[in-house]
Protein backbone atom coordinates (compact mmCIF):
# COMPACT_ATOMS: atom_id res chain seq x y z
CA UNK A 1 0.00 0.00 0.00
CA UNK A 2 0.99 3.69 -0.87
CA UNK A 3 1.62 6.11 1.66
CA UNK A 4 -0.77 8.01 -0.26
CA UNK A 5 -3.18 5.42 0.22
CA UNK A 6 -2.90 5.28 3.48
CA UNK A 7 -3.28 9.32 4.38
CA UNK A 8 -6.69 9.27 1.73
CA UNK A 9 -7.72 6.88 4.09
CA UNK A 10 -7.40 8.42 7.13
CA UNK A 11 -8.64 11.76 5.92
CA UNK A 12 -11.46 9.66 4.89
CA UNK A 13 -12.08 8.08 8.08
CA UNK A 14 -11.67 11.20 9.87
CA UNK A 15 -14.26 12.74 7.87
CA UNK A 16 -16.72 9.90 8.05
CA UNK A 17 -16.46 9.71 11.98
CA UNK A 18 -17.00 13.99 12.27
CA UNK A 19 -20.05 13.87 9.82
CA UNK A 20 -21.32 11.12 11.85
CA UNK A 21 -21.22 13.05 15.12
CA UNK A 22 -22.46 16.27 13.55
CA UNK A 23 -25.49 14.54 12.00
CA UNK A 24 -28.81 13.26 13.07
CA UNK A 25 -27.46 10.25 14.23
CA UNK A 26 -26.37 12.64 17.16
CA UNK A 27 -29.61 14.54 17.24
CA UNK A 28 -32.96 13.22 19.64
CA UNK A 29 -34.37 10.79 17.03
CA UNK A 30 -34.20 7.89 18.85
CA UNK A 31 -32.59 4.62 17.87
CA UNK A 32 -34.94 1.58 17.49
CA UNK A 33 -33.68 -0.29 14.79
CA UNK A 34 -30.16 -0.62 13.35
CA UNK A 35 -31.53 0.97 10.53
CA UNK A 36 -32.40 4.06 12.01
CA UNK A 37 -28.61 4.77 12.49
CA UNK A 38 -28.21 4.48 8.71
CA UNK A 39 -26.44 2.73 5.97
CA UNK A 40 -22.62 1.82 6.54
CA UNK A 41 -19.75 2.33 3.99
CA UNK A 42 -19.26 -1.01 3.02
CA UNK A 43 -22.89 -1.82 2.80
CA UNK A 44 -22.74 -1.53 -1.28
CA UNK A 45 -20.70 -4.22 -1.69
CA UNK A 46 -22.84 -6.95 0.04
CA UNK A 47 -25.93 -8.46 -0.90
CA UNK A 48 -29.58 -6.92 0.19
CA UNK A 49 -32.84 -8.48 1.39
CA UNK A 50 -34.17 -7.92 -1.78
CA UNK A 51 -31.01 -9.64 -3.68
CA UNK A 52 -31.48 -12.43 -1.11
CA UNK A 53 -35.22 -12.90 -2.12
CA UNK A 54 -34.66 -12.25 -5.79
CA UNK A 55 -32.19 -15.02 -5.78
CA UNK A 56 -34.21 -17.41 -3.84
CA UNK A 57 -36.82 -17.22 -6.77
CA UNK A 58 -34.53 -17.67 -9.15
CA UNK A 59 -32.97 -20.45 -7.79
CA UNK A 60 -36.26 -22.13 -7.11
CA UNK A 61 -36.96 -21.61 -10.85
CA UNK A 62 -34.25 -23.38 -11.73
CA UNK A 63 -34.73 -26.20 -9.74
CA UNK A 64 -37.83 -26.90 -10.98
CA UNK A 65 -36.35 -26.96 -14.41
CA UNK A 66 -33.66 -29.18 -13.91
CA UNK A 67 -36.11 -31.56 -12.02
CA UNK A 68 -38.40 -31.52 -14.59
CA UNK A 69 -35.09 -32.74 -16.86
CA UNK A 70 -34.69 -35.70 -14.40
CA UNK A 71 -38.24 -36.85 -14.64
CA UNK A 72 -39.93 -34.55 -12.04
CA UNK A 73 -42.22 -32.51 -14.12
CA UNK A 74 -44.35 -30.97 -11.05
CA UNK A 75 -41.69 -30.16 -8.81
CA UNK A 76 -42.85 -27.58 -6.33
CA UNK A 77 -41.15 -24.13 -6.40
CA UNK A 78 -41.04 -24.31 -2.32
CA UNK A 79 -40.78 -27.66 -1.55
CA UNK A 80 -41.01 -29.13 1.93
CA UNK A 81 -38.11 -32.28 3.17
CA UNK A 82 -39.24 -35.83 3.11
CA UNK A 83 -39.61 -35.10 7.18
CA UNK A 84 -39.29 -32.06 8.54
CA UNK A 85 -36.09 -30.80 9.66
CA UNK A 86 -34.86 -29.52 13.44
CA UNK A 87 -34.00 -26.16 12.61
CA UNK A 88 -31.36 -24.47 14.81
CA UNK A 89 -31.26 -20.91 14.36
CA UNK A 90 -27.96 -18.58 14.71
CA UNK A 91 -28.99 -15.18 16.50
CA UNK A 92 -26.58 -12.06 15.40
CA UNK A 93 -26.87 -8.64 16.08
CA UNK A 94 -25.23 -5.83 15.00
CA UNK A 95 -25.81 -3.36 18.30
CA UNK A 96 -28.01 -5.91 20.74
CA UNK A 97 -31.35 -4.44 21.49
CA UNK A 98 -32.18 -0.92 20.56
CA UNK A 99 -36.22 -0.95 21.45
CA UNK A 100 -37.43 -0.48 24.62
CA UNK A 101 -40.88 -1.79 24.05
CA UNK A 102 -39.02 -5.18 22.84
CA UNK A 103 -37.30 -5.03 25.77
CA UNK A 104 -40.02 -4.81 27.93
CA UNK A 105 -42.14 -7.14 26.17
CA UNK A 106 -39.66 -9.75 25.03
CA UNK A 107 -36.37 -9.44 26.52
CA UNK A 108 -33.66 -10.60 24.14
CA UNK A 109 -36.38 -12.46 22.00
CA UNK A 110 -39.41 -11.44 20.02
CA UNK A 111 -42.61 -13.01 19.82
CA UNK A 112 -43.48 -16.52 19.06
CA UNK A 113 -46.43 -15.55 16.66
CA UNK A 114 -43.32 -14.30 14.36
CA UNK A 115 -40.99 -16.71 14.33
CA UNK A 116 -38.04 -15.54 11.84
CA UNK A 117 -37.61 -19.26 10.67
CA UNK A 118 -39.64 -19.16 7.28
CA UNK A 119 -41.31 -22.49 6.82
CA UNK A 120 -42.30 -23.57 3.53
CA UNK A 121 -45.39 -23.64 1.50
CA UNK A 122 -45.44 -26.46 -1.20
CA UNK A 123 -45.98 -29.82 -0.38
CA UNK A 124 -43.51 -32.66 0.25
CA UNK A 125 -40.73 -33.93 -1.59
CA UNK A 126 -41.14 -37.52 -2.57
CA UNK A 127 -37.42 -39.87 -1.84
CA UNK A 128 -37.14 -39.36 -5.29
CA UNK A 129 -37.25 -35.88 -5.91
CA UNK A 130 -35.12 -35.73 -2.60
CA UNK A 131 -32.23 -37.87 -4.10
CA UNK A 132 -32.41 -35.61 -7.43
CA UNK A 133 -32.52 -32.28 -5.34
CA UNK A 134 -29.28 -31.62 -4.58
CA UNK A 135 -27.84 -32.30 -8.09
CA UNK A 136 -29.96 -29.26 -9.05
CA UNK A 137 -29.33 -26.88 -6.36
CA UNK A 138 -26.19 -27.07 -7.59
CA UNK A 139 -26.43 -26.42 -10.89
CA UNK A 140 -28.87 -23.53 -10.22
CA UNK A 141 -26.11 -22.45 -8.01
CA UNK A 142 -23.18 -22.38 -10.61
CA UNK A 143 -25.85 -20.55 -12.95
CA UNK A 144 -26.35 -17.35 -10.47
CA UNK A 145 -22.34 -17.49 -10.33
CA UNK A 146 -21.62 -17.83 -13.66
CA UNK A 147 -19.03 -15.17 -14.22
CA UNK A 148 -18.19 -14.25 -11.18
CA UNK A 149 -14.52 -15.48 -8.94
CA UNK A 150 -16.00 -16.30 -6.09
CA UNK A 151 -12.89 -17.10 -4.26
CA UNK A 152 -11.25 -13.80 -5.03
CA UNK A 153 -13.74 -11.23 -5.83
CA UNK A 154 -17.27 -12.33 -4.34
CA UNK A 155 -15.75 -13.08 -0.75
CA UNK A 156 -13.53 -10.55 -0.55
CA UNK A 157 -15.92 -7.99 0.89
CA UNK A 158 -16.98 -10.66 3.93
CA UNK A 159 -13.42 -11.64 4.93
CA UNK A 160 -12.46 -7.88 5.19
CA UNK A 161 -15.78 -7.67 7.26
CA UNK A 162 -14.20 -9.81 9.31
CA UNK A 163 -10.58 -8.30 9.98
CA UNK A 164 -12.52 -4.74 10.31
CA UNK A 165 -15.01 -6.09 12.94
CA UNK A 166 -11.88 -7.01 15.08
CA UNK A 167 -10.30 -3.62 14.34
CA UNK A 168 -13.48 -1.93 15.50
CA UNK A 169 -13.56 -3.64 19.21
CA UNK A 170 -9.97 -3.08 19.64
CA UNK A 171 -10.97 1.04 18.94
CA UNK A 172 -10.50 2.96 22.23
CA UNK A 173 -13.16 5.13 21.63
CA UNK A 174 -15.80 2.10 21.76
CA UNK A 175 -14.31 0.53 24.74
CA UNK A 176 -14.49 3.51 26.50
CA UNK A 177 -18.13 3.69 25.36
CA UNK A 178 -19.07 -0.15 25.93
CA UNK A 179 -17.38 0.60 29.75
CA UNK A 180 -19.69 3.26 30.69
CA UNK A 181 -22.19 1.44 29.27
CA UNK A 182 -21.64 -1.13 31.08
CA UNK A 183 -21.15 0.54 34.54
CA UNK A 184 -24.65 2.26 33.90
CA UNK A 185 -26.12 -1.38 33.22
CA UNK A 186 -24.31 -2.79 36.24
CA UNK A 187 -26.01 0.66 38.27
CA UNK A 188 -29.50 -0.44 37.44
CA UNK A 189 -29.38 -3.72 39.03
CA UNK A 190 -27.71 -6.04 36.25
CA UNK A 191 -24.63 -7.92 35.14
CA UNK A 192 -21.94 -6.18 34.67
CA UNK A 193 -21.34 -7.39 31.09
CA UNK A 194 -17.95 -6.47 28.87
CA UNK A 195 -19.94 -4.98 26.01
CA UNK A 196 -23.55 -5.17 24.42
CA UNK A 197 -23.11 -8.34 22.70
CA UNK A 198 -22.24 -10.45 25.73
CA UNK A 199 -25.86 -9.19 26.85
CA UNK A 200 -27.86 -10.35 24.13
CA UNK A 201 -26.19 -13.58 23.83
CA UNK A 202 -25.86 -14.49 27.70
CA UNK A 203 -26.98 -17.78 27.75
CA UNK A 204 -28.90 -17.31 30.80
CA UNK A 205 -31.68 -16.52 28.48
CA UNK A 206 -31.62 -20.10 27.38
CA UNK A 207 -32.12 -19.53 23.63
CA UNK A 208 -34.24 -22.41 22.03
CA UNK A 209 -33.78 -24.38 18.76
CA UNK A 210 -35.64 -20.98 17.00
CA UNK A 211 -33.09 -18.62 18.47
CA UNK A 212 -35.95 -17.27 20.75
CA UNK A 213 -35.45 -16.63 24.29
CA UNK A 214 -37.94 -17.72 27.58
CA UNK A 215 -38.80 -13.83 28.29
CA UNK A 216 -37.83 -14.28 31.96
CA UNK A 217 -38.44 -11.25 34.64
CA UNK A 218 -34.46 -10.86 34.83
CA UNK A 219 -33.89 -11.23 30.67
CA UNK A 220 -36.48 -8.15 30.25
CA UNK A 221 -35.44 -6.15 33.33
CA UNK A 222 -31.74 -6.77 31.87
CA UNK A 223 -32.53 -6.11 28.20
CA UNK A 224 -34.53 -2.80 29.23
CA UNK A 225 -31.65 -1.47 31.12
CA UNK A 226 -29.25 -2.29 28.43
CA UNK A 227 -31.32 -0.07 25.65
CA UNK A 228 -31.96 2.52 28.30
CA UNK A 229 -28.28 2.87 28.77
CA UNK A 230 -27.23 2.95 25.38
CA UNK A 231 -29.89 5.77 24.89
CA UNK A 232 -28.59 7.47 27.84
CA UNK A 233 -25.05 7.28 26.77
CA UNK A 234 -25.84 7.28 22.55
CA UNK A 235 -23.55 4.22 23.10
CA UNK A 236 -25.17 2.72 19.32
CA UNK A 237 -24.32 5.67 17.72
CA UNK A 238 -20.98 5.89 18.06
CA UNK A 239 -20.25 2.52 17.92
CA UNK A 240 -22.15 2.94 14.49
CA UNK A 241 -19.50 6.00 13.70
CA UNK A 242 -16.61 3.86 14.65
CA UNK A 243 -17.52 1.08 12.23
CA UNK A 244 -18.29 3.88 9.61
CA UNK A 245 -14.78 5.09 10.03
CA UNK A 246 -12.95 1.56 9.80
CA UNK A 247 -14.82 0.51 6.77
CA UNK A 248 -14.13 3.66 4.87
CA UNK A 249 -10.31 3.55 5.90
CA UNK A 250 -10.44 -0.18 4.62
CA UNK A 251 -12.31 0.85 1.82
CA UNK A 252 -10.00 3.41 0.37
CA UNK A 253 -6.52 1.26 1.37
CA UNK A 254 -8.20 -1.85 -0.32
CA UNK A 255 -10.35 0.02 -3.61
CA UNK A 256 -9.50 -1.73 -6.56
CA UNK A 257 -10.52 -5.09 -4.24
CA UNK A 258 -13.64 -3.80 -3.25
CA UNK A 259 -14.57 -2.52 -7.05
CA UNK A 260 -13.96 -6.00 -7.96
CA UNK A 261 -16.31 -7.25 -5.48
CA UNK A 262 -18.49 -4.99 -6.54
CA UNK A 263 -18.26 -5.68 -10.23
CA UNK A 264 -18.96 -9.39 -9.21
CA UNK A 265 -22.12 -8.47 -7.26
CA UNK A 266 -23.27 -6.67 -10.05
CA UNK A 267 -22.78 -10.02 -12.29
CA UNK A 268 -24.32 -11.82 -9.65
CA UNK A 269 -27.72 -9.16 -9.63
CA UNK A 270 -27.54 -9.71 -13.72
CA UNK A 271 -27.71 -13.22 -13.61
CA UNK A 272 -30.51 -12.99 -11.29
CA UNK A 273 -32.69 -11.00 -13.16
CA UNK A 274 -31.56 -12.64 -16.64
CA UNK A 275 -32.86 -15.72 -14.64
CA UNK A 276 -36.01 -14.45 -13.18
CA UNK A 277 -36.99 -12.87 -17.38
CA UNK A 278 -36.37 -16.20 -18.51
CA UNK A 279 -38.18 -18.33 -15.96
CA UNK A 280 -40.48 -16.30 -14.08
Amino acid sequence: MTMRGRRLGAVIGVAVLAAVCASGTEGPRPVRDASDLGSLPADRYTTTSQDYERAQRASALLVRQCMARRGHPDFPLDPRYPTDPLVATAVATDYGALDPADARRWGYGWDPAKSPVRRPEGRRMTDAEYADMPACSAEADRRLMRGVDVSRDWLYASTRAVEVDKAVKRDPRLRAAWAVWSRCVAEDGATRYPDPVAAYTDPAWQRGSDGNTRHTRRERATAVADVMCKRRHRTAQLWYAVRAQKQAVDIAQHRERYDAGLRALRTYRANITEVLRELG
